[in-house]
């Protein structure tokens, strides 16, 4: 493997994948230690990792909470169905792998706008017939919802999980993503379940400067304060004990050391449709 990762050569061209801009998935895949990146990603990472130290745990935990989230659906509740809205790159523990270990019947459609999530997942997933994944932007929630590839293995008539993993902050305040969630509440069964991790703002000078960061190299990114996060859920939806919380806070395994600035900056809420 070249230092350059799974991708290969920065000098091969990838169909629909444009090199001189950042992309958020691959950027992710950085920051958790994956290998499927290129410069341009690696380069917004760093700032990150060197210019605000600490800052990486933000990743680390919507990683560990999305784990517990989808254990905690397997484990305790009826639901079967998994449907993870900008899912980014393949890493540990993803939300079929999960699903499947405690309940081998899960079936799991990944949806993301990056070539590179499509061809990665694809692999990994080639011979899983509970899972698919397929290129999409969330935004358009009507294509995903009609989409062949979701219909070949969701029945709405059944409970659904949406998930919702490190994605709602990627969209601006006029992209309203409020809609988009209640777009699919509308679409989904009593008994469905909607997990919401994200970027959270305590009016702080560090959310703010990351803000300001993400804005100017993607042209989005929004640190959304407790009450702007949970007006995502709207009114419909009951967010569940222990409420929006730090993501190390939610149902940890074990009791986590006092938190640091930077984990507070990143919040979890996992909510059922009654």
């Amino acid at each position: 493997m070249t230092e350059e990762g799974a991708l290969g050569s920065e000098d091969i061209a990838i169909p629909g994948v444009d090199r001189t801009k950042p992309s958020i998935a691959r950027t992710y895949d950085y920051l958790l230690g994956g290998k499927d990146n290129f410069a341009i990603d690696r380069a917004l990472a760093d700032r990150f990792i060197k210019d605000l130290p600490g800052s990486r745990a933000i990743a680390f935990d919507n990683r560990g909470v999305l784990t517990r989230a989808i254990r905690e659906i397997a484990v305790n509740t009826p639901v079967r169905q998994f449907i993870d809205l900008g899912s980014g790159l393949p890493t540990a523990d993803n939300v079929h792998q999960v699903a499947q270990r405690h309940a081998p019947e899960s079936k799991v459609v990944y949806v993301d706008n990056d070539p590179v999530v499509l061809a990665h997942g694809r692999a990994l997933l080639a011979e899983n017939k509970y899972t698919t994944v397929f290129q999409a932007d969330l935004r358009d929630s009507k294509s995903v919802y009609e989409s062949p590839d979701t219909r070949a293995l969701i029945d709405f008539d059944q409970p659904v999980a949406i998930i919702l993993s490190a994605i709602l902050h990627h969209l601006n305040d006029d992209e309203d993503p409020a809609a988009l969630v209640r777009f699919w509440y509308e679409r989904i069964p009593s008994g469905s379940y909607v997990f919401i991790s994200h970027f959270r703002s305590e009016n702080d000078p560090r959310s703010a400067q990351m803000q300001t960061l993400l804005q100017a190299s993607l042209g989005r990114g929004r640190w959304r304060t407790d009450d702007e996060i949970l007006a995502l859920f709207g009114d419909g939806l009951t967010v569940l004990p222990p409420g929006l919380v730090p993501a190390a806070e939610w149902r940890p395994i074990e009791p986590p050391d006092e938190l640091t600035v930077w984990e507070r900056l990143i919040a979890a809420a996992l909510a059922v449709k009654p």
